[in-house]
């Protein structure tokens, strides 16, 4: 049986390292052209290699995007593009437009795997037979696949060809993500990485000959968000995903903060390893699973159309607002002998509030805020309140560098 793949979105050179420390086998990033999250902070090639060299260095593999849907004068750029990553030392490259295919089998190394985008709607064992003759590595599922179609799918496919699914993060409303809601409403075409997310808006309707009279839209009177999906989880599900045949477990979120992507890399990567060792092992997990998975942002969870087409209760009808249950506070860089810890402040805390250190090996250590110093002017402050400030803090336990810092946000200590 091959090794189950835990893949882990990074929107930066130190999420990316959080995602390795945190328990990713694979991370996918997306460089500063020709990707699907223009909006995310994206990789310079010089951080691309960086992130290349600590990512091999832990074991763990580098993927880059490159799954826009090409016009005549990208391909040009497509080209020198491919041409400088090929000097990076990455290990696959994603793909949906087939033109770019072309240009990928011409330009890249062998050593650089070619894997096929979701947005591709790769939803048949015949589709990836045709990409896998043509020289494709993997592919990734079309989201609208059942378990059951996943599992035919396999029995159709070569045993070394790897079969890629979507398993955790926000869900598109539209087929495979070709949604053309962003284009035609804002200007900025969701298939060429710059979706503005206009399925998450609040709509009204307006007869054509009454302008300025706003009519709601309601369903069941239970709100407006007509197109909000909530988001997939499937930590409940490992077992099933892992004998259908999913080689690599993905996780969506290229613009999310290293503490969701800690939260989430650390407890799959728990959950699978314990379902390795023994089902019941995983069985007798799940509580903790599902109370840390819980503790990064999310919009209620739904299994998507792993178990059949989603019905009404896979949409939140009432809000387009997050569940928050943690707060990130800062990626600790480093600890001194004189037990001073040194991070960048992402959210306010304050001198002898309780926070909680969250190590990769899945302990949490509760803390308190002792002392906290500005890290340039050595000056004292009470709390900190300066977004990206640099801090020297104190805490009643040393963190090590690489641990991250948060706390329970009040929207869950209202729940508990």
């Amino acid at each position: 049986m091959k090794e189950t793949e835990l893949l882990i979105p990074a929107g930066s050179l130190d999420v990316l390292k959080t995602a390795v420390n945190y328990g990713a086998n694979a991370v996918y990033l997306g460089g500063e052209a020709f990707g699907l999250r223009a909006n995310a902070k994206n990789f310079t090639l010089e951080e691309i290699r960086e992130g290349v060299a600590y990512a091999h260095a832990h074991q763990v593999k580098v993927f880059v995007t490159a799954n826009i849907f090409a016009h005549n004068y990208d391909l040009d750029g497509v080209r020198t593009y491919f041409q400088e990553l090929a000097e990076t030392c990455i290990d696959a490259v994603l793909i949906a437009d087939p033109g770019v295919f072309m240009i990928a089998k011409e330009v890249l190394p062998a050593s650089i795997e070619l894997h096929i985008s979701t947005q591709a709607n790769n939803t048949n064992w015949q589709t990836f037979l045709f990409w896998w003759q043509l020289g494709a590595k993997r592919v990734v599922c079309a989201r609208e696949l059942s378990l059951n179609e996943i599992r035919e799918l396999r029995r159709h496919i070569p045993e070394e060809m790897d079969i890629e699914a979507f398993v955790h993060g926000a869900m598109c409303m539209s087929y495979s993500g070709r949604c053309m809601l962003s284009n035609f409403l804002t200007g900025r075409d969701a298939n060429r990485g710059a979706c503005t997310h206009p399925c998450r808006w609040k709509y009204s309707l307006v007869e054509e000959t009454r302008p300025g009279e706003y009519f709601p839209v309601v369903e069941n009177e239970r709100g407006t968000y007509i197109f909000n999906s909530k988001d997939l989880c499937m930590i409940e599900h490992i077992p099933e995903l892992i004998e259908a045949g999913i080689d690599s477990l993905k996780i969506e979120g290229r613009m999310k903060t290293a503490l969701y992507v800690a939260t989430v890399a650390r407890t799959y990567r728990k959950a699978i390893d314990d379902y390795k060792e023994s089902e019941e092992k995983y069985r007798a997990n799940m509580e903790w699973y599902k109370q840390e998975i819980a503790k990064c942002t999310y919009r209620e969870f739904t299994t998507g159309f792993y178990y059949g087409r989603p019905t009404q209760d896979d949409h939140i009808y009432d809000s387009n607002t997050y569940v928050t249950g943690s707060i990130y506070l800062g990626t600790i860089r480093e600890s001194d002998a004189e037990g001073w810890s040194y991070l960048e402040q992402k959210n306010k805390f304050s001198v002898g509030e309780q926070l909680e250190i969250m190590k990769p090996d899945g302990r949490d250590l509760p803390i308190t805020v002792l002392e906290i110093r500005d890290a340039a002017t050595d000056v004292e402050q009470t709390s900190c309140s300066h977004a990206c400030q640099q801090l020297k803090v104190r805490f009643s336990t040393a963190p090590e560098a690489g641990d991250i810092i948060r706390k329970e946000s009040a929207e869950k200590q209202a729940l508990d």
